[in-house]
């Protein structure tokens, strides 16, 4: 049984006593969130069982796989599991409907996928900044977006340090990767590399090329560049799981730009609510600790040529990229899950 579990039987906490994101007693990670629910749930039958009834009972059952007593009723809290900072859906389509509330970036998602004969078969967990960019349609109910300017022309580091916040957890030189932790990984103290150093290693990437394969092959054309920035970085390979920020190792978010506006999804970057990791020495990640790498690049025949690149952290970024004023509001968030969601 996983330590978060016992703790939470032990003290007693209901899914209604707010955890401060990042406790490393009782704030499940969203990974190892995934894991327990994933074991615990996988096989369990919702045959049989009304609509609301099903969500009575799915709900009940993560009580119990997580420790918390069940309550006599679900309170209409949001998010339901409010300690925890999740909201519950289950799925047997892969058309993921949210009613009547935004998407929220800091909170997470546990997506639980029911196969034909009412079983579950699979328990995901992401997190609103994640979800927001499975999103093709338009129809998010809040879509920041920033834009390029004039004087955006030639590749720059616009900050000239990481942010107070994080300094504490930056390595000293020599500077290196850890070759065993994945991209994908959360970085631990003294394995972030100064955006100095950062800025350093990504300016090789100027001047090669990405193939255009079609206008609608954004995702692989991120795929492709992705992998390309890792290495630049120093990793031995390209991990990526749809995250935010895309190279969580190093707290680098990736923007690849063929026109001046960029689009920004669910998250300010100068947003000073933590990320959903926990804790390093003591210290909550935040959303505007994130660092942005803005990609410039111009179409060419079949390729996209790197002309320039832009690093800042969050908390400086509008200082360089103005942000659109206005927002749009729907009733309702509709999305397709693609079909690798749940590997």
């Amino acid at each position: 049984m996983s330590d978060y579990v016992t703790n939470i039987r032990n003290y007693g906490l209901t899914i209604y006593n707010q955890i401060e994101t990042g406790n490393p007693d009782f704030w499940i990670p969203n990974k190892k969130l995934e894991e327990i629910l994933d074991k615990s749930m996988v096989g369990f039958s919702v045959f049989g069982y009304p609509l609301r009834t099903r969500s009575k009972v799915i709900k009940t059952k993560i009580c119990e796989s997580l420790g918390y007593p069940v309550p006599k009723s679900f309170k209409k809290t949001q998010p339901r599991f409010f300690g925890q900072n999740f909201d519950v859906y289950t799925q047997k389509s892969t058309n993921l409907q949210v009613w009547n509330e935004d998407l929220n970036p800091t909170r997470r998602y546990v997506i639980i996928k029911i196969s034909n004969k009412d079983i579950v078969e699979k328990a995901k967990v992401v997190d609103g900044a994640t979800l927001s960019k499975l999103d093709t349609t338009g129809t998010l109910t809040q879509k920041y977006q920033a834009r390029m300017i004039e004087d955006n022309i030639k590749c720059s580091l616009t900050v000239p340090k990481d942010t107070d916040n994080i300094l504490p957890l930056i390595q000293s030189p020599p500077f290196s990767v850890n070759y065993d932790k994945s991209s994908t990984s959360i970085p631990s103290n003294n394995e972030l590399l100064p955006i100095k150093e950062v800025f350093h290693r990504l300016k090789k990437i100027i001047g090669l090329k990405l193939n255009l394969i079609g206008a609608d092959q954004e995702r692989n054309r991120g795929f492709f560049l992705h992998d390309m920035i890792c290495k630049a970085l120093g990793y031995k390979k390209a991990d990526d799981d749809g995250t935010y920020p895309d190279i969580k190792h190093q707290l680098l978010e990736i923007k690849l730009q063929t026109s001046p506006t960029i689009d920004l999804g669910l998250v300010l970057p100068n947003d000073n609510n933590p990320l959903a990791v926990p804790k390093i020495k003591n210290i909550n990640i935040r959303h505007c600790d994130v660092r942005y790498v803005i990609v410039n690049a111009s179409v060419e025949a079949q390729f996209l040529i790197i002309q320039n690149i832009f690093l800042t952290n969050g908390e400086a970024f509008f200082d360089f990229f103005p942000r659109f004023e206005g927002k749009v509001l729907n009733k309702k968030i509709q999305m397709h899950l693609p079909c690798d969601f749940f590997l």
